[in-house]
């Protein structure tokens, strides 16, 4: 006898779309979220509504998992994720683009053909609220076209260099400088709880619980059941969604016995099912910041959003000009009532520790005595290297090791340089020079040396925190898959996973709107509708 159709694991970005949809389609649902549940947007916190900062993802702050990556050997650097109803819809920096044409074209090319541009654009508009593209979906998208002098020498040196303007970024249209689409209503940062969850909190098939972390599924006879969480609680259903993100999933998954058995043993798991791709071969973009001391103040507005503008490049690269320096992002006054992060963090001190421990003193040295510039934001949106997550305790409170391996690839390393030295000739051009008082941290005679500036990038490598394909989608020859192309665990009946451990590469975008639009692809998929 189960208590409920579905439930779904994780209230985050895809999850809560999902969850909705399937409630829509006369299905009910028990959504667990490990974190915070705030039934309505005006019950967010100050540092989860202000898309002007983004406090939430401070170490230390109680709606960050608060987790830690190896970005390559030796170095390594807090990773946040949402640890609150809506995930890390609620924490991010509001970036809002879909995957393009060719990511999704990209997908269906390895057998998952109910991947394809086609098959999801719909997924996407029926997703979004966007003036540009006429849609009526949850999740408003926008764009910010005010003038700035940041931003528009940035457009204005993008365009002397000689790449195109792409005005809309979700058109399906040639790479190049333009606004960039941002879940943003007046100032308040739109996270999928409060778009998806808040208007449907009367439905009698919708039970949302927070605080309920799940720490195992429940699989009998070779099918899920329902779950467990840390309470010792088991809810029932009869079908069993993992929505918990590209870390959450698989962590999860081997936690029950699903993943590489024979490292499933040695971290004292006993195995249920031999599934060796889970946790293997994610992407991700890995990130680099090309700073510089300001010629003159600009603008920083209250309200003001940090991110407004981007480059993309037919090769993938990508290149943003920040607004305002880390110091206005992070720990900057949300709203006239609290500190966005900083208040959360002092209140916590303990915790913003234990989030540091194990964390390079270089990099953070680095980005402190870099706060205060301004910076072009730059990642490769399409690495070769392949990163591995993998299970390294029993007990569900012990993060899994997350091992980027960014640069292993000597394309990569191409194409970083490649990036900085874009940023550092933007910085020249005729239309960035008089804002720019001198670069600063990347020496000429480093930029002008190979071997020089693949050291530097090592030294000062972040991450976009845009992990994808940890339990990746594919047909049934393809050994690495965990999902089929209807997201269905192989092996386990009654079991999905739907967020961004499925998508075969990230995309060559943020994911953000795509993680929404496989939740909404999920419900199509299960529904029939």
């Amino acid at each position: 006898m189960t208590g409920y159709d579905v439930v779904v694991v994780g209230g985050g970005s895809a999850g809560c779309a999902l969850a909705a949809r399937l409630v829509d389609a006369g299905r009910t649902v028990l959504l667990l979220e490990a974190g915070a549940d705030h039934r309505q947007p005006e019950d967010f916190p100050a540092t989860v509504r202000d898309a002007a900062t983004m406090g939430a993802a401070v170490p230390g702050h109680p709606a960050n998992w608060d987790l830690t990556g190896e970005l390559t050997e030796g170095v390594r650097w807090p990773v946040p994720r949402g640890r609150v109803l809506g995930g890390s819809s609620a924490l991010n920096g509001t970036y809002f683009i879909r995957a393009t044409r060719a990511d999704c074209d990209g997908w269906a090319a390895r057998g998952n053909d109910l991947w394809s541009h086609e098959a999801l654009l719909p997924s996407f508009e029926r997703s979004e609220s966007d003036p540009l593209h006429g849609t009526t979906g949850p999740m408003p998208v926008t764009r910010t076209t005010a003038p700035h002098p940041v931003s528009d020498a940035f457009t204005a040196a993008c365009l002397e260099l000689g790449h195109p303007s792409e005005p809309d970024k979700n058109g399906d249209a040639a790479p190049g400088v333009g606004p960039v689409p941002v879940n943003v209503r007046d100032g308040v940062r739109v996270n999928t709880a409060m778009a998806y969850l808040s208007p449907r909190r009367a439905h009698p098939g919708l039970t949302v619980r927070g605080d309920s972390p799940v720490v195992r599924v429940l699989v009998e006879r070779g099918r899920a059941v329902g779950v467990r969480t840390a309470d010792g609680t088991e809810h029932r259903a009869a079908e069993v969604v993992l929505a918990c993100g590209a870390v959450g999933s698989p962590h999860l998954l081997m936690l029950s016995g699903i993943g590489p058995a024979d490292q499933l043993r040695a971290a004292g798991v006993t195995p249920l099912l031999d599934l060796p791709g889970v946790g293997a071969d994610f992407t991700d973009h890995p990130d680099l910041y090309v700073t510089y001391q300001p010629a003159r103040a600009t603008p920083m507005r209250r309200g003001m959003l940090p991110l407004t503008t981007a480059l993309n490049t037919t090769d993938h690269l990508e290149v943003m000009p920040w607004l305002k320096p880390f110091s206005r992002v992070m720990l900057s006054r949300s709203d006239g009532h609290a500190l966005s992060g900083l208040t959360e963090v002092l209140r916590r001190p303990a915790a913003t520790l234990r989030a540091l421990r194990g964390t390079s003193l270089q990099k953070l040295w680095q980005q402190a005595r870099t706060r205060d510039d301004l910076y072009l934001g730059v990642a490769l949106q399409a690495e070769e290297s392949r990163g591995r997550l993998s299970l390294t305790s029993a007990d569900p409170s012990v993060q899994p090791r997350i091992e980027y391996r960014y640069l292993t690839a000597e394309a990569d390393r191409r194409q970083v340089r490649a990036v900085v030295r874009l940023a550092a000739d933007l910085l020249r051009t005729r239309a960035m020079a008089p804002l720019v008082a001198a670069r600063t941290g990347l020496p000429d005679d480093v930029l002008a040396d190979d071997r020089a500036l693949d050291a530097w990038a090592v030294a000062h490598l972040a991450t976009a925190i845009h992990l994808a394909g940890s339990a990746r989608m594919g047909p049934d020859d393809d050994p690495g898959a965990v999902v089929d192309q209807h997201l269905r665990v192989r092996g386990v009946e009654g079991l999905r996973v739907v967020d961004t451990s499925v998508l075969p590469t990230v995309p060559t975008r943020g994911p953000a709107a795509t993680a929404v639009a496989i939740g909404e692809r999920a419900a199509e998929l299960m529904t029939g509708n």
